[in-house]
């Protein structure tokens, strides 16, 4: 399983989604069930699956699928 495909199946896991779903506009605004909770179950589950740990800002940023793409390469994540 390459890296974005590891993230799709987090994304997937956490917000109980079909994988198309998972685009551009798969953000905290158009998805009901993303609350703190999950927000932070999304930041647990990214960490541990690419064994890295976020800073703060980024944990705070983390809004969108997109987002993550970035926030992920940030960490020398190739996806």
């Amino acid at each position: 399983m390459n890296n974005l495909e590891k993230l799709n199946a987090v994304f997937v896991e956490i917000f109980h989604v079909e994988i198309n779903q998972l685009n551009d506009n798969f953000n905290i605004e158009t998805v009901p069930n993303w609350d703190s909770v999950t927000q932070l179950s999304l930041v647990t589950a990214i960490e541990d699956e690419f064994n890295i740990m976020l800073d703060t800002d980024d944990i705070l940023d983390f809004k969108s699928y997109s987002i993550a793409k970035e926030i992920l390469k940030k960490y020398q994540i190739e996806l």
